[in-house]
């Protein structure tokens, strides 16, 4: 199988080296979280804005094992690696990280980013406690862009069921 390079794709602390570069230069760092099992249309509206909103658009992915322990043992339908490379490919995403753990809460204590974004599916309510206070401790601004109805990984896959099905 061949290695997927992805230059786009960094451990922690690579990025959060780079992340006080961007701090010194004066740059504003939006970051966003997810699986991103299947991109979609959804996915690639949401992250446009996204990027929008800064100077940088950062991924923080959830790994695999993340992955599994928010959505059950069938899940991600492509590991984390594939996923990142897919992000990567886009021009508006500038640097992903991945994490296993169910909750980003050191990755945004270790990035402090100024920007943190989720899509309308989301309020601010229902984020994470942990994560929700984290943000606020590194002073990043909340933002829930508008959710793309129609557009869903879980729609995508039952789709794909459906059709298969069909055959």
């Amino acid at each position: 199988m061949t290695e997927l390079i992805n230059k786009k794709l960094w451990p922690l602390e690579e990025a959060v080296t780079r992340r006080r570069k961007l701090q010194s230069e004066g740059q504003t760092l939006v970051i966003t979280n997810g699986v991103f099992d299947l991109l979609h249309t959804g996915h690639l509206y949401y992250l446009r804005q996204a990027a929008a909103l800064g100077d940088q658009l950062w991924i923080l992915l959830n790994g695999d094992q993340s992955v599994r322990m928010l959505k059950g043992p069938n899940r991600p339908v492509q590991p984390q690696e594939e996923r990142a490379y897919a992000l990567a490919a886009l021009e508006f995403v500038d640097g992903i990280v991945t994490f296993q753990s169910k909750r980003l809460t050191p990755e945004i204590e270790a990035l402090k980013p100024d920007v943190y974004v989720k899509a309308g599916d989301y309020k601010i309510s229902t984020l994470d406690p942990d994560e929700r206070h984290a943000l606020e401790s590194v002073g990043a601004k909340i933002e829930i862009l508008p959710f793309l109805e129609g557009y869903s990984t879980t729609r995508l896959i039952e789709n794909i069921h459906r059709a298969a099905d069909s055959d």
